[in-house]
């Protein structure tokens, strides 16, 4: 039986990930399998397996009588499933001198793969497991785990339109009417990437008899779902908080920031796991229950590119230099050219005179012919540095906005 003092070390590294030691679908996993000796050691068998795993599990109980009835709720789906022969186990032995020996190995990422995620009620896992196989001896084994960040692209029609809703309520107690609470809000675009900052436009219209305050918070939805039962745990990640509002006033919000803090992605291709964002303002309303209005959110991992939307807001950090419009100005405006500079007799004369109805055919009819001569090559006005239709100082200029 070979002792395990003649394994000095036995591991697996991983080369890291393209994306900040991360991987993504469709991507090459590659890494070695290192095995150090002190003594010659036989083997039977090396083999390295790529595994990634999504799984939800919980427990429910209920009462029957006196006793109480567990019932257990467990789903599990497999992204990953590889299997490489590093030592290939042929009925023979393989002897391995003492030092160090290293043993490569490269798996093919599927296409299509969910984001690493660790949850109450479950998780998404993604590993690779080394065996060692000896005489005798009981396997050895060593394993590493890796992370999986699916990219979310908000550069897209769906996640930069913008999100808006509304919401009244009545502030009742004991039966007694207090009056209308309501909220509006909005914001520009539903998708985001951590560290961003949401700007949110709210109204807060408070007729009722008591003081109210609004919030707004960032939730997080985490769904496991397990044999056709959902379980959901809702948690806050960012909150702000304003002002209190007088009965009979309002309160309105542009663009209250409210910064994303370092989450995980959404997780929306799971099919038992679901890990989604909703933006909540919510109205505390004394002797009766908040007045919530929910905006659902998509928290990616591309962030917003500077000129990708015309709808692009402040959070997303970009700014455009402004140089280019602090041109001078001359106080004295230069006249304009003459007509003849531009436009010489032969062209005036040329596209005055009918053109040949055979090279016209029958595309265009002769009214419609004559208001294009009418103003092709029309001279502009005489030019004058004095206005000839100065406004009279009693007259009062029109606003551009009415």
């Amino acid at each position: 039986m070979q002792r395990l003092g003649k394994i000095r070390s036995f591991e697996v590294e991983l080369e890291a990930g393209p994306a900040q030691g991360a991987y993504r679908g469709g991507e090459l996993l590659s890494g070695r399998v290192v095995l150090e000796l002190g003594q010659g050691l036989q083997v039977r068998a090396l083999e390295v397996c790529a595994r990634g795993l999504a799984t939800a599990h919980w427990l429910e109980s209920r009462s029957v009588g006196m006793n109480t009835v567990y019932t257990d709720y467990t789903a599990s789906e497999s992204y990953l499933r590889a299997r490489r022969q590093l030592i290939r186990d042929n009925g023979e032995v393989t002897v391995l001198p003492a030092g160090k020996h290293e043993f490569p190995f490269v798996f093919q990422l599927p296409e299509t793969l969910a984001t690493s995620f660790e949850g109450r009620h479950g998780n998404v896992r993604y590993w690779v497991k080394a065996k060692l196989h000896r005489p005798w001896s009981v396997v050895k084994k060593a394993k590493k785990e890796f992370t999986v960040i699916e990219p979310i692209d908000i550069n897209t029609p769906t996640l930069l339109a913008p999100q808006a809703g509304a919401k009244e309520k009545l502030a009742r107690a004991w039966y007694c009417n207090r009056g209308q609470v309501s909220v509006s809000a909005k914001i520009d675009r539903k998708g985001y990437t951590p560290g961003e900052v949401i700007p949110i436009f709210a109204e807060i219209d408070n007729c009722s008899t008591r003081s109210v305050v609004p919030k707004a918070a960032i939730i997080q939805i985490q769904t496991f779902i397990a044999r056709g039962t959902k379980k959901q745990k809702k948690s806050v990640v960012a909150s702000i908080e304003g002002d209190s509002i007088a009965p009979g006033k309002r309160e309105v919000w542009h663009g209250r920031a409210l910064k994303i803090p370092p989450v995980g992605p959404s997780i929306l291709q799971c099919r038992i796991i679901r890990v989604e964002y909703a933006l909540k303002v919510c109205v505390d309303i004394p002797g009766t229950s908040k007045l919530l209005l929910e905006l659902p959110l998509v928290i990616g991992t591309i962030p917003l590119h500077p000129f990708g939307s015309r709808t692009s807001s402040v959070s997303s950090q970009y700014s455009v230099s402004l140089d280019w419009l602090r041109m001078v100005i001359p106080e004295q405006p230069e006249a304009p050219p003459e007509y003849s500079s531009v436009v010489s007799s032969e062209e005036s004369a040329q596209s005055l005179s009918p053109p040949c109805q055979d090279g016209l055919g029958n595309g265009l009819e002769g009214p419609f012919f004559a208001y294009i001569q009418e103003f092709r090559y029309r001279p502009p006005p005489l030019y004058s540095e004095v206005d000839p239709n100065p406004t009279s100082d009693s007259i009062r200029p029109r606003c551009m906005t009415c």
